[in-house]
This record gives structure tokens, sequence and C-alpha cells, in this order.
């Protein structure tokens, strides 16, 4: 790294988790791969190059990662995914557990569970199982709904299906799906323990509080303007999610990239209730393409539109994850903006954690609440472009960016051999 006259030359790594170590790049010695970009999308397409060999620059403008991939609920949704986003889902999948070992992040292979309870859910969970291999969704009874959720199997038998009377019996069942692919991670933990590993990795700069300036051709590849100087590589990803815009506005006005923002809330953990699954609803079925593709899908929207039209009203996504320590990620509301507000509106976070209360069974304790962002477009559901030789822009623009993030890499980053 050349440093710009007066400005520090921060080397390796500046994040308080990770220990600093010696920077390599000069003039003379450009890194193989400079990836703009800390966050999961970024991260992986680093950890894809570092197992093919190559030499990474990773740089990030902030002091750690704190944008959409530490905002999330921790489930990548596998099963949900439809066509090419479903192809790099399977393989994001494979590599969410290889690097999960190397790196030593949780990552669990608890599937998801999606809680019914009306025929018009069972119908699109039914068409669905019918359409994928045997096993991959299964359909379950009230009481296997539970089970999954970790209540044993005598109280899930016994456990009301109109409406429970007992805290956390997961009331009003009428039954069910398991979808055995998903993964679970902790969006807490898992970036940063991907960071530090990379950091510790031969050949791998990591540089916090480094801002990408510009991009210029030269004889050798690329020379990225960064706010402490230049750096050079033969090729460069750019994996700045919802933030295209401030380095690629035009770019960002033809894919038509928005920010969603999300209302999602942090829960105590509740006295006796564990579960490993993600955990779905009926506004789940009616996002995720895997879902809506079913021809049942139609039936279950109006339905909901009839019952609960404040939940499609506020975009909802009500479904929940559990964190290693207990505390359980709730959300997620969806609206639509070139500049999000940072304003929150209580309501909409109380018609999420109300509902979600009312799928448990048990009152929650909400010690926590922010605000969630991805990238978001109508044209795509994901950008990949090459801007200029050795630059390519990398965004995930529909929601799914953990879920699709090694996947994604894998391919990009194989393109390069």
């Amino acid at each position: 790294m050349i440093p710009l006259p007066g400005a520090a030359n921060v080397s390796g790594v500046n994040n308080p988790s990770t220990s600093p170590k010696a920077a390599h790049s000069s003039p003379s010695q450009p890194a193989d791969v400079v990836i703009v970009g800390a966050g999961i999308v970024g991260l992986a397409h680093a950890a894809h190059a570092v197992a093919n060999g190559l030499t990474v620059t990773i740089i990030e403008r902030d002091h750690h990662a704190a944008g959409a991939s530490v905002r999330n609920f921790g489930h990548c949704c596998i099963t949900a995914q439809s066509g090419e986003l479903y192809e790099l889902a399977q393989t994001s999948r494979k590599y969410w557990l290889e690097f999960s070992e190397r790196a030593a992040f949780w990552a669990a292979e608890a599937g998801a569970v999606v809680l019914a309870r009306s025929e018009a859910e069972m119908n699109v969970l039914r068409e669905l199982s019918a359409a994928r291999e045997p096993g991959q969704v299964e359909m379950l009874s009230p009481a296997s709904t539970r089970a999954r959720l970790g209540m044993s199997a005598s109280v899930a038998e016994e456990a009301h299906d109109d409406g429970g009377t007992s805290g956390g019996e997961w009331p009003g069942l009428v039954g069910g799906a398991f979808l055995r692919d998903d993964l679970r991670v902790d969006p807490r933990t898992t970036v940063a323990k991907l960071a530090e590993w990379l950091s510790q990795q031969r050949g791998v700069e990591l540089h916090w509080n480094t801002a990408a300036l510009g991009f210029t051709q030269n004889s050798e590849g690329v020379t990225v303007q960064t706010s402490r100087g230049e750096l050079r590589a033969q090729q460069v990803f750019v994996c700045v999610g919802h933030d295209v815009d401030y380095l690629f506005p035009d770019l960002a006005e033809e894919h038509r990239i928005q920010r969603c923002a999300l209302q999602m809330s942090l829960a105590a953990k509740p006295t006796g209730v564990e579960f490993a699954p993600a955990v779905l609803t009926a506004t789940s079925m009616l996002r995720y393409p895997a879902f809506t593709d079913m021809p049942a899908a139609a039936a279950l929207r109006a339905e909901v539109l009839e019952k609960e039209p404040e939940l499609l009203e506020i975009g909802a996504n009500v479904m929940f994850t559990q964190r290693p320590d207990g505390t359980i990620i709730l959300g997620d509301s969806h609206h639509y903006h070139h500049t999000a507000d940072p304003f929150l509106d209580e309501s909409v976070t109380n018609t999420l954690n109300s509902e979600i209360t009312g799928r448990i069974g048990e009152p929650l304790e909400i010690i926590q609440r922010w605000q969630g962002i991805y990238a978001s477009s109508d044209v795509a559901p994901i950008l990949v472009r090459e801007v200029q030789p050795g630059v390519t822009v990398v965004s995930v623009t529909s929601g799914v960016g953990m879920t699709l993030s090694f996947g994604l890499a894998h391919r990009n980053v194989s393109r390069l051999h």
C-alpha cells in the first residue's frame, strides 16, 4: 500500500478483535485480488481466492462489519430458492460448512421449520414437498412440528391445536414442514471470525477504516485509489452491498438498486424455549421463490390478505431464529428507499413481535431493536458486472446475501482461472 502524504499506513488488521500483521503490498508486488467490502459477500470472495492460492487484500471503510451481514437472522435459506438461485444456494451450503470448519465459526445443519395454521398454508408446503427430492421438504403433523422445535414427543402429542394453553407449546398448528438443507449461523459473530481467520492466512492483508475512492487501469492490472493510498491488483471485486451507488451511481440506477429497510428485534431467552431450526410462517411463503412458484401460493396470498392485511401492508416476513446464547432474533418488515430514513415505526415492530409471541406461545422480553438493510432490485436478484477491465461489481440484490454468498463467490473466483 502506498500511503497518501500525511496519511497513516494501517497495515494488516486494525480491528480490535484481531491481531495486527505486517503489510506486504507494494508497487512491485501487487495482490492477485483486491476485495472492496468486508461483509459476507466480500469475505466469501476472499476465502475462495485464498483457497485457490491467490494473494488477497481486503479493504473495508468501517472499523468492523456493521451492515447487512450482521443485521440479519443468520439463516441460510437454501431450500426456498429456485432456479439459478437454488443452484448457487446449494453450492453456498457446501462452502459455508467447509469454511466454518476452517475459520471455526458456528454453523449448524439445523434446517428450518415452516409453521402452518391453515390448509392454504399446508397446500403450498405439500406442493413444494412433492416437487423436491424425497426428504428435502418433510411434511409434519402438529406433534412432529413441535418435536422439531424442541418439545418432547409426549408433550408434543398432548399439546392443544386450538390456540394452546401453556407457554412455549407452539399453539394453533395444523401442521408444518421441515426444510432439511437450510443452515444456521450466528450473524453477530460469523463475519468477525471469518475476517480474523482470513487475516491470519499467508498472502492476505485486511485493512479496516479504508475506503475505496476510484479505480484506474495500468500496465500491470488495476490501481485502487483508497482513503489511505493506492493498491494494485490483477482483479478487483467490489462487494459493497446496497452502497453500489456510492461508487457506481449509473450502474445502481440501471439495475434499479434500492435500500430495503427492515425492522428487527432481539428477545431475551424465554424460559424453557430452545429450538435449533429457523422458523418461518405464512408470510415467508409469500416472499421466497420456491414457495411463490407453487400453484397454491395464490390462494395463500388471498387468505393472508383477507385475515391479516396488516402483515402485507408492512411487507412482513414473520420469522425468527434462536442464537447460540438463547436470545431470539425477530422480524421483519420491508420498506424500500434510495436513502432509508433511520426512524422506526413502533407500530410495525409491535405487529411483528405480537405475531411471533402468538406463534411461540410465550411472552417475549425485547432487549434490542434495530434497522436491518440490504440491496434490493426489481431487475434481477443478483448483480455481477465488470464495470471496467479487472473490476467486477458483485451485489446480492434480493435479501439472500448470506444464503448465496459462498456460492456466488465460488462462481466468480473460479472464472479467474
